[in-house]
């Protein structure tokens, strides 16, 4: 199967409300040989306010933010076209699974499409940076690293690029990240060619399950405190093996004496579960977790001092203890529930909802496609017919931004109070950039001169800073006669 090395660079560093104004994705063979390469950039929508630090990580000026060919719309077009002519692919890139592939998804909801492109239809998805902490917990010789300022290993792209020899003064360009993510992996596939495969084993969630189910004992990989760690775990048993409502894999730490935990009643093993540190480990079944043999994790501490044979005999203690993993099941529902009835009731906005707000149904998901091969008139008429009203909400932002003349008037103003109530709000409770939030943040990189970015010098900063904070000028006053007097934001 051939991959897919991708990136993003965005105005946000928020999923939820981000926008992707440049890609860069390389086609590599089952060999990580390039076939094919592809990048694209955009204007940025005018009904959004970016982020002055993420422009300033990659360097996005106002003027490439407002003068290039593409639409928003159009690059979005081309991304999906792009995709689906690499498929099927193993789609990966560097902490992609947690942002890229979010901000991706979130970006196809809002414009009308399938969102799971890159792990659905033959496709699958997995995280280099997943990948390279775990080959770094295996052999920290693997890659040449440095220390932080807080004296870990970094593990950033740039960092493991520049000590292993790659000039990195493009960092944070989308193609060129995407270059040197796979050049890093492919010193990790010749370095350690035995484990290659067994890192790819985990592209899908009923893979990781299988494995789960089936396993008695695991090494897996985990990253706290900044340290990239392997674990000796025993997943429960193949009946209650995973999250009753997350879907994750669950098994035991066997670093510890399992024994103790089987004679708890309930309630105690209730309180067992909440202290630190934790006997349970989660295995994210959907993220691409790191799952290999167990004979890693016993080479490396606390377990290497363990005999194997009681290793062994508390797996199979866990594996085999049915009640045991029913028990620890319920609970976590208990748990589940408790969170979910003290978590904040306050509205989803419509952004926010591709997955608390249930997915799009069959009948929608066939029109997706006569939507955006219709011209702007026919998508505008076509709205009305889709189910989901979600759906109408950034059918009419996207005509909004693309070819607002389609729209009556009265829809276009509804839209500009919409937009103004949220980019004009002053609250200090919006959960998206605001011009107010936006200003806050240029004043204090005005100041902070240990934010210095890729600038070489502070007039350089500030210069650049200027032309971003003009822009926010010129959306405050392309809204400001649109904010209504009662905000229901």
């Amino acid at each position: 199967m051939n991959y897919v090395i991708w990136d993003v660079e965005t105005d946000s560093a928020d999923t939820n409300y981000a926008t992707i104004i440049e890609i860069g994705a390389i086609l590599l063979d089952k060999d990580l040989k390039e076939k094919e390469r592809f990048s694209a950039r955009c204007r940025i929508p005018q009904d959004r306010v970016p982020s002055a630090t993420a422009l300033c990580v990659n360097r996005s000026s106002i003027n490439l933010l407002t003068k290039q060919n593409l639409s928003h719309y159009q690059m979005l077009n081309q991304i999906e076209a792009k995709f689906k002519e690499w498929s099927p692919s193993i789609f990966l890139g560097y902490s992609s699974i947690n942002f890229d592939d979010e901000v991706l998804r979130k970006e196809f909801f809002k414009t009308l499409r399938d969102p799971y492109i890159t792990n659905t239809k033959g496709n699958h998805r997995h995280d280099a940076l997943n990948i390279v902490r775990a080959a770094f917990a295996i052999d920290p010789e693997v890659l040449k690293t440095e220390l932080n300022s807080k004296g870990n290993v970094s593990m950033k792209l740039e960092s493991l690029g520049r000590l292993n020899g790659y000039n990195t003064e493009a960092a944070h360009s989308a193609l060129f990240d995407s270059e040197l993510c796979g050049k890093i992996l492919s010193q990790i596939k010749q370095k350690q060619s035995n484990l290659w495969n067994d890192y790819f084993e985990t592209k899908n969630k009923l893979s990781v399950e299988e494995i789960i189910k089936k396993k008695t004992m695991i090494t897996i990989n985990e990253y706290f405190y900044s340290k990239s760690r392997l674990y000796l775990v025993a997943p429960l048993h193949a009946s209650n093996c995973v999250h009753p409502v997350y879907k994750w894999g669950q098994g035991v730490d066997i670093r510890i004496d399992v024994e103790p935990l089987f004679k708890l009643s309930y309630q105690e093993l209730k309180k067992a579960m909440l202290k630190t540190p934790k006997f349970l480990r989660t295995i994210r079944s959907n993220k691409a977790p790191i799952i290999i043999d167990a004979s890693h994790a016993m080479k490396a501490e606390p377990y290497n001092a363990i005999s194997t044979e009681i290793l062994k005999k508390r797996a199979e203690m866990v594996k085999s203890n049915a009640k045991f993993a029913q028990d620890v099941c319920s609970i976590l529902k208990e748990l589940a529930d408790e969170k979910k009835d003290t978590s904040s009731q306050l509205d989803i906005e419509p952004e926010e909802s591709i997955y608390q707000g249930g997915f799009t149904s069959n009948n929608d998901k066939i029109l997706f496609s006569k939507f955006h091969d219709t011209d702007w008139r026919g998508k505008f008429s076509m709205l009305e017919k889709f189910e989901d009203k979600r759906m109408l909400y950034f059918g009419e932002r996207l005509i909004f931004n693309e070819a607002p003349e389609i729209l009556p008037d009265k829809i276009q103003k509804r839209i500009k109070n919409q937009i103004a109530d949220k980019i004009l709000s002053e609250t200090g409770k919006e959960k998206w950039w605001t011009i107010s939030s936006a200003r806050s943040e240029i004043d204090k990189l005005r100041e902070d001169d240990s934010k210095m970015f890729s600038f070489k010098t502070k007039e350089e900063k500030l210069d650049f800073l200027k032309e971003i904070d003009r822009y926010y000028d010129f959306l405050q006053k392309k809204y400001k006669n649109f904010k209504s007097e009662n905000s229901y934001f």
